[in-house]
């Protein structure tokens, strides 16, 4: 079991799959904050090349190399410190991958940790987004991960993820509605399915309306279960 003391602890990677610096950073402070008092440090990467925000499949595929070789590059200057990888996006691209090729380091996906986390005790659980293109990618990881609970399914926003990201009020008003839906539909737990939706998700928590499931922190968690950190 790893102290907390942080030479000890080392290093978490968390990787943003699509090329906006901004969200690498948004995502990775709330991650450093999940994981405050663990002695983990958090240190973003950012894809090279790709879209701003991933919104279909075809990004969603092309974004993993990007993901292998943010991390294999980072990996080539690291002295053994690193200790966990958290892949954030949604569709967790390149995780598989990345879990066969680092077997000693754990491997989360924000989309994983976020569907064991809903899916906890067989509940039912459903997911709310404003990328309708990813929505058949999200039922896939769902009945990957989600051990057998009823799924509730995807509910979106009215406008369109770019028009979104430019109106945070907006943004949280559909996503609000959208949670709404879910739960009618038989959620005990939503699912803000979306990386760059994080800021949102947290408001989302805070009206405690219904357990909202945000990404990065589920992912966080994760992390402290594989690594032994209480």
């Amino acid at each position: 079991m790893y102290t907390k003391d942080a030479r000890r602890a080392g290093t978490v990677l968390l990787v943003n799959p699509n090329t906006n610096i901004a969200t690498t950073e948004m995502m990775r402070s709330l991650a450093e904050r999940e994981l405050a008092g663990t002695g983990l440090a958090v240190e973003g990467l950012t894809a090279a090349a790709g879209p701003a925000m991933i919104l279909d499949p075809v990004a969603l595929a092309a974004s993993a190399p990007e993901v292998l070789e943010a991390v294999h590059r980072r990996l080539a200057d690291d002295g053994g410190t690193v200790r966990a990888v958290i892949v954030a996006a949604i569709g967790d691209p390149g995780r598989k991958e990345l879990e066969a090729l680092l077997p000693g380091i754990p491997v989360i996906g924000i989309g994983q940790a976020s569907v064991l986390k809903a899916s906890a005790g067989g509940r039912g659980f459903g997911m709310a987004t404003s990328t309708p293109l990813l929505a058949e990618s999200l039922g896939v990881l769902a009945a990957e991960h989600g051990g057998g609970a009823a799924f509730a399914g995807v509910e979106l926003t009215v406008s369109p993820p770019l028009e979104l990201a430019a109106d945070p009020e907006r943004q949280f008003q559909e996503l609000s509605d959208a949670v709404g839906r879910c739960v009618q539909a038989g959620a005990e737990a939503v699912i803000i399915a979306g990386g760059p939706l994080s800021e949102t998700a947290r408001r989302l928590a805070e009206q405690g309306t219904v357990e909202i499931v945000e990404p990065v922190p589920s992912a966080c968690a994760l992390v402290r279960e594989r690594l032994g950190i209480a």
